[in-house]
């Protein structure tokens, strides 16, 4: 019951996101499997209706493993939770610009999500970055930004803000390291796998 209990707050407090449940976002949705003691969720699927399949991310392995870009350490949690920082942190990061919620003064981290994971303050991506034609949760509107390239304005929808978080990393762990058995970000069957 007590499990229960900690999924359901967990999930009311993220958006009904990332810890315990799924939604459906037509061809991307995110399911996790909570650990038993409530903490960070151990796997996390994506895009379970994706036509080119489901994408299997292992939490565990990236926040504490040896997966950052240069090889050393795990990834920091606001590699992905970017808004989980303070505002003055976070503008060291173009072209980010929202922290959430806006008057935090922590960056969140493994210890601190251990901690107090309800203090930790994590919003789920989906909070931000919902899908096209939805408002978000924490936003007035999907966030955009200037494509690197040229003078187009990109809608970093949820599946949007995942390709280019998620395959720019590999990206630059592929580059950086060519030895590593990171997913190639150009072949998408690497991390998408259908399932029977």
């Amino acid at each position: 019951m007590r499990n229960k209990l900690v999924i359901v707050v967990f999930t009311i407090f993220l958006g009904v996101g990332i810890t315990g449940v799924a939604f459906d976002m037509r061809s991307f949705t995110t399911q996790a499997q909570v650990k038993a003691d409530g903490g960070m969720p151990e796997v996390i699927i994506l895009g379970k209706d994706a036509k080119l399949g489901q994408v299997t991310f292992n939490h565990v392995k990236h926040n504490g493993g040896t997966y950052s870009i240069d090889g050393t350490g795990p990834i920091a949690c606001i590699e992905c939770h970017h808004t989980a920082q303070p505002a003055s942190e976070l503008a060291k990061m173009p072209p980010l610009k929202t922290s959430w919620p806006a008057d935090r003064t922590t960056t969140l981290t493994a210890e601190l999500y251990k901690k107090d994971a309800a203090a930790a303050g994590v919003a789920a991506c989906r909070d931000c970055h919902a899908r096209a034609g939805q408002t978000p949760k924490l936003l007035p509107e999907i966030p955009s930004v200037k494509h690197e390239g040229s003078t187009a304005i990109i809608n970093l929808v949820n599946q949007q803000a995942f390709h280019r978080s998620c395959d720019g990393c590999h990206f630059q762990v592929g580059s950086q390291n060519p030895a590593a058995k990171v997913p190639k970000p150009t072949n998408c069957v690497t991390c998408h796998k259908r399932t029977a």
